[in-house]
């Protein structure tokens, strides 16, 4: 680092330090000197080191001939902590770790590990660094001993990255050491009451913390959405039974959702706002972009504060218990759908049969002992079937409506236009609707079984055969 940047650092603490003291003693041997004169004169690093190392002996031999005993006065003592507060402003670990002494203990406000030496010292503000900190002491106590000072009370820092600000109780012991005043111990915890000073948040800005994440989603990429997600998130998403508990797992149910290009909007909503956290609990509506479907569903959003933006620490997304939205169907539309799988039937192509079939379909055909439960297997059946040219025509049924179901049961007749055949049999249609269409999702086709068996007798001949 250059010296001038490291000495305009200083030189704004010590400045505060004699604002905030004026009653720091500038009597020395010799003519008069404050410290930030100490400051000005220095042409170097090291001679501004050995300046204020001066500053701070030469303050405690001037007192001592006065018959003070005090080794260093309260004033002195605080404006450690400034050089302390200086040093992190320069952005190196390096700096920070030399501030304490050699057999120092470091007890973080947000590590659990104690800092015992220079390595993990610096080790922890290469860290703490990135967050760009400046302390300032709210209140503090100080206490004077024989080549030791002790200042313990309360600190704000102001987080230059963000702009979020953190309060915390501190205590530093120091001791003089090798000419200089260091840190041999700092211990700093968070208000055990909670963190006094939270990230300002509105009830407004908290539900459109929503619509950021809406517009991860307009982006049909599912780690952009993924990304919205705080490092230990909990999804509990609408249509999915497994609990998402890991960037990974957020991802992959994105990667499915987002192809249905959704895109929400809250209906109704209730905020709760904490320090540091927030709540959005209430109903959003979804229109899939890839078919114009609708899905209402009730969510709850847990948002925290975290690395300096605001992300989704818990989001619970269920349907609504009384159902979701219907999509409407007439027997006339359930009837139509039985004409659409003819009209498929007339392009002769078995793909496009299959089509009409939904993705965990069952067909038990006619001509055919194997059930079909898949795609393949149901494209194989037609294209056998196709070969005969058929053309279908319902002579009786009857039709029943459910929530995003249908079916349509009776007899249907086939003529082969490839034979001039014609065969008659019974038919059940169970439609549902899926991907913003009408799909078969159940086809059971059979004989008529007079045609083998015979019609039924009568019952009194039933009886004259018993007997």
């Amino acid at each position: 680092m250059k010296f001038s940047t490291f000495a305009c650092l200083v030189l704004a603490s010590v400045a505060s330090v004699d604002a905030f003291a004026p009653s720091t003693p500038r009597a020395f041997v010799g003519a008069p000197v404050t410290s930030a004169d100490v400051v000005k004169s220095a042409r170097s690093t090291t001679e501004l080191n050995m300046g204020l190392r001066s500053f701070f002996s030469r303050s405690k031999t001037t007192s001592s001939s006065q018959g003070i005993t005090k080794d260093i006065t309260e004033d002195q003592v605080r404006s450690l902590f400034y050089l302390w507060n200086s040093a992190l402003a320069t952005g190196d670990s390096k700096i920070v770790a030399k501030r304490y002494s050699k057999d120092p203990i470091l007890l973080p406000t947000v590590s659990d590990t104690p800092r015992t030496d220079f390595a993990s010292i610096k080790d922890y503000f290469d860290a703490f660094l990135q967050k760009k900190p400046q302390g300032q002491i709210v209140e503090g106590q100080i206490t004077i001993g024989d080549g030791w000072a002790m200042d313990a009370g309360i600190y704000d820092f102001t987080m230059g990255i963000d702009g979020s600000k953190v309060r915390a109780r501190y205590s530093y012991v120091y001791k003089f050491e090798g000419g200089e005043w260091k840190i041999a111990h700092h211990h700093s915890s968070v208000m055990p009451e909670g963190i006094s000073i939270g990230t300002p948040i509105t009830e407004n800005e908290v539900r459109n913390l929503f619509y950021l994440w809406n517009d991860a989603l307009a982006t049909e990429d599912a780690a952009t959405v993924a990304s919205r997600y705080s490092k230990e998130a909990v999804l509990l998403p609408t249509v999915s039974d497994v609990p998402r508990t890991s960037n990974a797992l957020i991802t992959d149910y994105f990667k499915a959702f987002c192809q249905k290009k959704p895109q929400g909007t809250i209906l109704e909503s209730n905020v709760i706002i904490g320090t540091n956290w927030a709540q959005d609990a209430g109903i959003y509506e979804f229109t899939m972009g890839a078919d114009g479907s609708k899905v209402k569903a009730r969510y709850t959003f847990i948002y925290v504060f975290e690395d300096g933006q605001w992300k989704i620490s818990h989001h619970h997304s269920s349907m609504m218990p009384e159902g979701t939205l219907p999509q409407a169907i007439t027997k006339e539309e359930v009837r139509a759908q039985f004409g659409r799988w003819n009209d498929a039937l007339a392009t002769l192509d078995s793909k496009k049969v299959a089509d009409r079939y939904s993705k965990n379909a069952v067909l038990l055909p006619t001509v055919s002992d194997t059930p079909r439960t898949d795609y393949a297997l149901i494209k194989d059946y037609f294209d056998a079937f196709l070969l005969k040219k058929p053309q279908g025509v319902i002579l009786e049924g009857d039709i029943i409506i459910g929530h995003n179901w249908a079916q349509d049961a009776g007899i249907y007749e086939f003529t082969m236009g490839a034979t001039g055949d014609k065969v008659k049999a019974r038919y059940s249609y169970v439609y549902v609707y899926e991907d913003g269409d009408w799909k078969i999702s159940h086809h059971h086709s059979s004989v008529m079984p007079e045609a083998f068996l015979g019609p039924a007798k009568p019952a009194e001949e039933k009886e004259a055969v018993s007997a």
